[in-house]
């Protein structure tokens, strides 16, 4: 890694920071490995079991090829958007992640003023180290904060009560996590004892048992998340709230119809990071599946994987209207706060415009699945 004191651009004069040198998402992960304490680095960056799928979610888009085109006036590449009436300015918003006072001071504070400045949309965790209204607050202007993730527990009137702030708080939309009945085993959590850093806590919860997790992260779930869950329930969460409904979790093909069925608002394809079912496919893999399924009538997208400007355009080709990252935005926020992630987005989607226009494409909304390179047929050439 280089040294991170500032230098001067031969080229330019132009002082440099220590986040100039970091050019790729890969250059961020290495740099927080050094310099998050080895138990915060592993809950970030583990899987579940063997991490077979956590390898697949990267490495299944390395063998998807993009097809380059020429002579097309490609001179006003854009990446902007619009989901469920938002206007953004990229396709790759920001997942849900938790605890991410581990990675930065400020935390989800941090990650929330990010995504303003970006023009993209973060979503909250249940289980973050801010609260809502803190959040909330630091998206500053009186704009909404984003997505809130929820997590349905036992006590349902402690979920209730959760939503009921959320939309006080201006947030606009749930995106209900429908994939953890109980936590999958990771192991380096087992090793490490992973427990929250003391003088942290789950701050949406600071008044009741739910904000401690001094027993362990497994232990506390199957605790208070209800693994009695089905899809009656979205039904129940539809009557007290009119926020718009996305499930994140969702993998196959029959789930994503029956999420149709039950009027949902949007569709998360996500294995939760690779942190649940080990040897699950990956979420590109199963994407076009879900997407013939669903047949437009919610936005899809994807989590999980995205490394590169070109997953973006892959994970598009293949049926999403916007892609989610999740790790790559801790490692920004554990090198450099909000102007790290800030730097983050906008190294993906410099990728995402200088790919789109190799494969000859202006839009967003012209990107299908033929930009994906197959063996043409001679005599349609």
């Amino acid at each position: 890694m280089l040294p991170a004191k500032e230098l001067v651009d031969n080229f330019s004069n132009k002082k440099l920071t220590k986040l100039d040198y970091h050019i790729n998402v890969e250059d961020f992960q290495k740099e927080a490995k050094n310099i998050l304490p080895k138990m915060a680095y592993d809950y970030y960056a583990s899987g579940s079991n063997d991490q077979i799928t956590l390898k697949e979610n990267e490495s299944y888009f390395d063998r998807i090829k993009l097809t380059p085109r020429s002579l097309v006036d490609v001179s006003r590449v854009s990446t902007k958007i619009n989901i469920l009436g938002h206007q953004l300015n990229t396709p790759i918003l920001v997942a849900p992640w938790a605890m991410q006072k581990m990675a930065s001071k400020e935390g989800e504070c941090d990650t929330v003023r990010a995504c303003k400045s970006v023009g993209t949309i973060m979503t909250l965790s249940s289980l973050a180290t801010c609260s809502v209204e803190e959040v909330a607050e630091a998206s500053g202007n009186g704009c909404s904060p984003g997505w809130f993730q929820l997590y349905v527990f036992k006590d349902r009137k402690i979920s209730e009560n959760l939503v009921r702030r959320v939309e006080k708080a201006g947030y606009t939309a749930l995106v209900l996590t429908v994939d953890t009945p109980f936590l999958g085993k990771r192991l380096a959590d087992f090793r490490n004892g992973f427990k929250l850093p003391e003088g942290l806590a789950l701050k949406n919860f600071i008044d009741l048992p739910l904000s401690g997790i001094d027993g362990g992260l497994n232990k506390y779930m199957a605790t208070m998340i209800d693994s009695s869950l089905t899809w009656k329930d979205i039904d129940w969460l539809r009557s007290i709230t009119k926020l718009p409904i996305l499930v994140k979790g969702v993998m196959c093909p029959r789930d994503a119809e029956l999420a149709c069925t039950h009027k949902v608002d949007g569709i998360i394809v996500s294995n939760h990071g690779a942190r649940q079912l080990d040897t699950s496919p990956s979420t590109i893999e199963v994407l076009p599946y879900i997407a013939q399924v669903v047949k437009g009538r919610v936005p899809v997208i994807l989590d999980g994987g995205i490394r590169r400007g070109t997953d973006v355009i892959k994970a598009l080709a293949l049926g999403a209207n916007a892609v989610m990252i999740g790790r790559p935005t801790i490692w920004g926020l554990s090198v450099g706060g909000t102007e790290g992630v800030i730097k983050v987005l906008n190294i993906l989607n410099d990728e995402l415009k200088l790919a789109m226009a190799f494969i000859g494409t202006n839009s967003i909304h012209d990107i299908n699945s033929n930009v994906i390179w197959s063996k043409p047929q001679t005599s349609k050439l």
